[in-house]
């Protein structure tokens, strides 16, 4: 009986973690050990499933944010944490057939099913690519934009992640970043956590908006003059 309780409360723990939305203890790549781990929670992946795109365009939420990004025709735009393209085939009708958008993400499964969809579409400028957790796998001195749409708060490794994102800049590109103002554990980063986690690697936050309208956060970063040296970086603080 004693130990049917221990293993009965071993497994309700197990469970109130899951619903708390908090991703295990990552097991770290031997390619990030010189960079520090979060001082936060990493949320759990989602589904990259989405049935709410409908919903999604009602109130306007890609163009907008596509708007905000100064995205025009003959841009090259990468989206990372892809999924099953919301993003990506926006963003390649925006940039038209002079424009390219790569878009990337970790779950194979979920790329598959936009390489499906972009089949069906035939979406010509639209490529794709598998991601790490600590690397975005991207071609260096190639974008002017790249998109991290609610999906920061996922990277488990984001000193790593963004240090190597830094060389697939174009001159004058910028990250893009739209999360919600809430702790890391429930799908979201609180702006100032955002802010100083980018300006560990190096990058400079060059706009700030709340967008009540999109229940979400926008904010854009550029390279800043250096990027810092991996045993240099100082996770910083959740507190």
């Amino acid at each position: 009986m004693f130990v049917r309780q221990i293993l009965f409360a071993a497994a309700t723990l197990t469970a109130l973690a899951g619903c708390d939305g908090m991703a295990p203890d990552p097991v770290r790549p031997d390619s990030a050990v010189e960079f520090p781990l979060p001082d936060r929670p990493v949320s759990a992946v989602v589904s990259n499933q989405f049935s709410n795109e409908d919903a999604r365009d009602e109130r306007g939420e890609a163009q907008q944010v596509m708007d905000l990004a100064n995205i025009s025709a003959g841009m090259t735009v990468a989206d990372i944490g892809a999924g099953e393209g919301y993003y990506t085939v926006r963003l390649a009708e925006r940039v038209g057939t002079d424009g390219r958008v790569l878009a990337q993400d970790i779950d194979r499964d979920a790329l598959d099913r936009l390489g499906t969809r972009v089949e069906r579409e035939r979406l010509q400028n639209i490529s794709i690519k598998l991601g790490e957790a600590d690397d975005p796998n991207l071609p260096v001195d190639s974008f002017d934009r790249i998109f991290l749409v609610h999906m920061y708060h996922e990277v488990t490794e984001p000193y790593a992640f963004l240090w190597r994102m830094w060389p697939a800049m174009a001159e004058g590109g910028q990250i893009i970043v739209v999360d919600v103002d809430r702790p890391t554990n429930r799908h979201g980063i609180p702006p100032a956590l955002l802010f100083c986690e980018f300006e560990a690697v190096g990058y400079k936050l060059v706009e700030f908006v709340e967008r009540p309208d999109l229940k979400s956060y926008f904010a854009r970063f550029e390279r800043g003059d250096d990027r810092s040296e991996p045993e240099s970086i100082k996770a910083c603080s959740n507190g």
